[in-house]
């Protein structure tokens, strides 16, 4: 355990940044069930929706720190390619 005061805040400081993190990457994990749930339906509304959705948290994630600039386009790509898929009738 720390006992020195910057140390101590420092050690707050990363428990909070590593919470806000974990957010965003639950919620990324979150959005890209809901875009294969939505794919399954074939719903075109929702699946454009979600997309959306899921495209601009990631985003914002990058833009944050939450995830790697290049981690972020590959989650997009791989987005990308499940709203493309086609369901099965």
């Amino acid at each position: 355990m720390a006992n020195i005061k910057s140390q101590i805040k420092r050690n707050n400081r990363s428990q909070r940044e590593r919470y806000e993190n974990r957010h965003y990457t639950s919620q990324i994990k979150t959005y890209f069930r809901r875009l294969e749930a939505a794919v399954t339906e074939g719903d075109d509304d929702r699946i454009t929706a979600e997309h959306r959705k899921l495209v601009s948290l990631i985003d914002k994630a990058v833009k944050r720190g939450a995830l790697h600039r290049n981690t972020g386009g590959r989650k997009k790509a791989r987005a990308e390619r499940i709203r493309r898929r086609v369901p099965v009738a």
